[in-house]
């Protein structure tokens, strides 16, 4: 983990839209909180696209939720890593995104379910990204928010079929 630098916060990523950018960089505290909550979140993801992979017959589909499932338990080893490299212990618990995604038996749904959950993730980020001071962490939470958004277009475009006047 680099040594923060004080001005590269407000350097940083801007924050969502309509959103004002934070007075001050994020304690420490807020910011494993923040990393160990993402990790939750995608630990749950993870687990959800590992057991609807299974019960996809599409190959297709499959590919796209077996590249979802990478991308969870990839992003899953980078929190981990940051939280540990913060001398911190990262949480071990799955989100409980993970029990209402299960709990939906239709798998298009779910994937839709999921995705929304992708979002949620993206709003997360957008908030948390500007107020990281270590030029690293920022990198890898930014990378972690554009294959985020690439997942959601993935997903959307998936079901855009399905929709009146889609492709």
């Amino acid at each position: 983990m680099t040594i923060p630098d004080p001005t590269l916060a407000a350097r940083s990523s801007s924050p969502a839209p309509g959103a004002e950018a934070p007075s001050s960089p994020a304690a420490r505290d807020e910011i494993l909180a923040a990393l160990n909550e993402l990790l939750e979140a995608e630990r749950a993801g993870a687990r959800v696209a590992m057991e609807t992979e299974r019960e996809v017959s599409l190959p297709e589909l499959a590919e796209l939720v077996a590249d979802i499932h990478k991308d969870e338990v990839r992003w899953c080893g980078m929190l981990m890593r940051t939280i540990k490299a913060m001398e911190a212990t990262p949480s071990t618990a799955t989100g409980a995104f993970w029990g209402k995604a299960m709990a939906i038996a239709d798998v298009d749904d779910r994937l839709r379910f999921l995705n929304r959950g992708q979002a949620w993730v993206v709003r997360k980020l957008q908030a948390l990204i500007p107020r990281i001071e270590d030029a690293a962490v920022r990198a890898d939470l930014d990378s972690m928010l554009q294959a985020h958004h690439q997942n959601i277009g993935r997903v959307d475009a998936r079901y855009a079929v399905d929709k009146p006047g889609g492709p």
